[in-house]
């Protein structure tokens, strides 16, 4: 029997401004990827949403980006690596506090947006983020593309590394995601979603726009909690993998 991690990014909204259905979203993920307060969220969200995961069971990673709230950490900002890895520390430790406040483990890192997709190309800013998450704590898991220079980074420092696809994005040739400025960025048909997961957790593929067959290794599926399909997307993912008898676990556990 298969198992992969369902993960979804949560904890977005900020202040007054409601993001995402996270209270609903919540019971039918193993991994939630909490805003620490750069991109999105603020420490009254990242509290809030860490004792939610607590209630419902959910494994808590940190999920930091640029500090760009106007642009939700989407946009590239040019700055140095050790410019990164201290705004790594910085972030991943504020939302440690509040692990540490329920008693309870952070399990996971997973850069946002921007932040992301740099680390999976750029060998500099992808050492910087995995040399700041092996510094906050070496037992951290690091979510990356397949075959990213994230990955390869997180690896040669001896982490463990989680492969995480894309259950609402559509891929590039080369396996990268495809840029949101694209018009076939984001799957909108949860149909389609559903099935390119499965392909992609089963058969350890997935077809980039183009209609190149890329090999692929799924551990943990991503949902991201902002779109507007996002619960439908991930009730029915979830029941997709139930009937294909592929079993979720948070990823410690797998």
């Amino acid at each position: 029997m298969k198992f992969v991690d369902l993960n979804c990014d949560l904890g977005e909204s900020f202040g007054a401004y409601k993001i995402g259905q996270d209270e609903l979203i919540l019971p039918h993920i193993t991994s939630a990827n909490i805003a620490c307060g750069y991109h999105a969220g603020d420490h009254n969200v990242m509290a809030q949403t860490v004792k939610m995961a607590v209630e419902n069971d959910v494994k808590v990673g940190a999920h930091p980006g640029y500090r760009d709230l106007m642009g939700f950490g989407r946009r590239m900002i040019q700055t140095d690596p050790s410019d990164i890895y201290h705004f790594m520390i910085y972030q991943i430790s504020a939302l440690k506090g509040f692990c540490d406040l329920h008693n309870i483990r952070m399990q996971h890192v997973k850069p946002h947006g921007a932040l992301f997709n740099a680390a999976a190309v750029d060998s500099e800013i992808a050492a910087a983020i995995a040399s700041a998450v092996y510094d906050c704590d070496p037992k951290l898991v690091l979510y990356g593309l397949y075959g990213s220079e994230l990955t390869k980074a997180g690896m040669r420092l001896g982490l463990q590394i989680a492969n995480e696809v894309f259950a609402d994005r559509t891929y590039q040739a080369n396996g990268m995601l495809t840029p949101r400025s694209h018009e076939h960025a984001l799957i909108h048909d949860v149909n389609v979603a559903v099935s390119q997961v499965i392909d992609m957790v089963k058969n350890k593929k997935v077809t980039a726009v183009d209609g190149t067959i890329i090999p692929i290794q799924a551990d943990t599926i991503c949902v991201h909690g902002d779109g507007e399909k996002a619960l439908q997307f991930v009730c029915e993912l979830r029941q997709a993998l139930k009937t294909e008898q592929i079993n979720i676990k948070p990823i410690v556990d797998l």
